[in-house]
């Protein structure tokens, strides 16, 4: 069977296994709730209860939070031009994307969607020359006077649907990719409406489709091109970004053991809170009643029983809550150390030139990835000075220096990201630090909290208040005078 413009490619299809637990995790606990198939419905469960089950279960976010606290990693300080970028690309820079976002900002955007995901990446863009046919502007002077300049748009993971790899000279390279699009058109007077199209792109040029309201012979979907033209570029202007990256165009999310993990932590409290739920309602229990016997409980009300006949509240032991809250708590620290792999330096293949050098030769998984992601900036940066004939389009560094030598030093890193985002208590973190050694086994919340108040500045007091501020202190000597 042939297939449509919008098929998958295998290549896809299978990395949108991992989509399916990543995308919900990063959206909240709305978006677990619409994900039924991460919470499981037990064996002869009602729907109701079921239902109930889920529309009251929330979500743990550690994925989410930690996928923040792994971009804010190299994004801590500003992404740097190199003195070999144009200054127009400089300009441009300051609005990537034609909607006012920076590539700072851009960037960030990107490498969050990289490590959620796994792939993403960026297509760089020029306007076709209005009254030209197909095509870009083929001068700088053309392109300043006409207003138009190249800008990056943003492709995330869902959007790319195939593409096919054509080596030539002993390179790889894009021979055709296919990118999903919404676009908003107007429906009738005043409504508006979505509709779906597909940007198909070859080395040159490209060709839009769009979803008719059509089905074909055959029952499919009915597609139709309503665009086409040429880029003036030789090859397809995409750049792949990568978390984990596995292949040409093939990646794997780098915190997805993590991401599964969190699923757990999800399944764990929906069990842990229904058992809570039992536990704190009492069941009336009476021995020797027969089926005419009737009750009145209040404190008014007094209760006539058979001879014989007892009736007394039956209680939870608790032990099943407790050992789900140690369950809880131990998933809890998985995650940490999940994600705090990321940021821990590993030794890896070096030359010999890097053997001199232990900053070079260990680095961290996030350390490689951000290295990778440069590249891929590097060439988009390339491909902009393509089609504005700028010759190189240089190069951009990100902060690096964020490794951790220890599993404990990183998880560590990640306990106070956590709870600077409020995602754990600073008793937790505190409690935390200990037992990772970091600090010592005696130091006390309570007493860390007193200590921090007797060290405020009293407001009342201006030798207080000089000595909070930066600066030198006032001089007595001056004010007397």
């Amino acid at each position: 069977m042939t297939a449509t413009v919008d098929a998958l490619s295998p290549s896809i299809g299978a990395m949108g296994k991992a989509w399916g637990v990543t995308e919900p995790l990063m959206g909240g606990t709305e978006a677990m709730r619409a994900a039924k198939t991460l919470l499981p419905k037990w064996p002869k469960e009602e729907d109701d209860a079921y239902k109930s089950r889920l529309e009251t279960a929330t979500l743990f976010p550690a994925f989410r939070r930690t996928v923040s606290v792994m971009v804010g990693k190299p994004f801590s300080k500003a992404l740097t031009l190199g003195d070999d970028v144009p200054a127009q690309i400089r300009e441009w820079a300051e609005d990537i994307d034609r909607e006012g976002v920076n590539l700072h900002v851009f960037c960030a955007e990107m490498m969050g969607e990289s490590l959620a995901h796994g792939l993403c990446g960026v297509l760089v863009e020029a306007p076709k020359q209005e009254g030209a046919g197909s095509g870009r502007v083929q001068t700088r002077a053309e392109q300043q006077q006409a207003g138009m300049r190249p800008y990056f748009v943003r492709v995330m993971h869902r959007q790319i649907l195939g593409y096919r790899i054509a080596s030539a000279n002993g390179a790889r390279a894009l021979a055709q990719l296919r990118i999903a699009e919404d676009a908003t058109v107007a429906d009738g007077l005043y409504g508006e409406k979505t509709v779906k199209r597909v940007r198909v792109l070859t080395p040159g040029a490209f060709e839009v489709w769009e979803k008719t309201e059509r089905v074909t012979a055959a029952g499919g979907d009915e597609w139709r091109r309503i665009d086409a033209g040429l880029t003036g570029l030789p090859y397809i202007p995409f750049v792949p970004f990568y978390g984990w990256r596995t292949g040409y165009m093939t990646a794997r999310p780098p915190l997805l053991d993590l991401a599964y993990l969190n699923v757990k932590h999800w399944q764990s409290q929906s069990d842990q809170d229904t058992i809570l739920h039992v536990a704190r309602v009492p069941i009336l229990a009476i021995s020797g009643a027969d089926s005419k016997t009737s009750l009145t409980i209040g404190g008014s009300s007094a209760v006539m029983l058979p001879v014989g006949g007892t009736m007394e509240w039956v209680e939870h032991t608790g032990a099943a809550i407790k050992a789900g809250q140690e369950s809880l708590d131990a998933l809890e620290e998985q995650m940490i150390q999940a994600g705090a792999e990321l940021l821990v330096k590993k030794p890896g293949d070096r030359s010999a030139t890097e053997s001199a050098n232990d900053a070079e030769g260990n680095k961290s998984d996030l350390q490689r990835i951000t290295e990778g992601f440069e590249d891929s900036l590097d060439l988009a940066l390339q491909m902009m000075a393509d089609y504005a004939n700028l010759g190189s389009g240089g190069h951009a560094s990100l902060f690096k220096d964020f490794g951790a030598t220890s599993l404990s030093q990183a998880s560590g890193q990640l306990v106070l990201a956590m709870k600077d985002s409020g995602l754990i208590s600073g008793k937790t973190a505190l409690a935390e630090m200990k037992r990772r050694g970091e600090l010592a086994a005696d130091v006390e919340f309570e007493d860390e909290q007193d200590k921090i108040t007797e060290e405020m500045p009293d407001l009342d007091d201006e030798a207080d208040i000089a000595a909070a501020m930066p600066g030198d202190a006032p001089d007595e000597d001056a004010d007397a005078a």
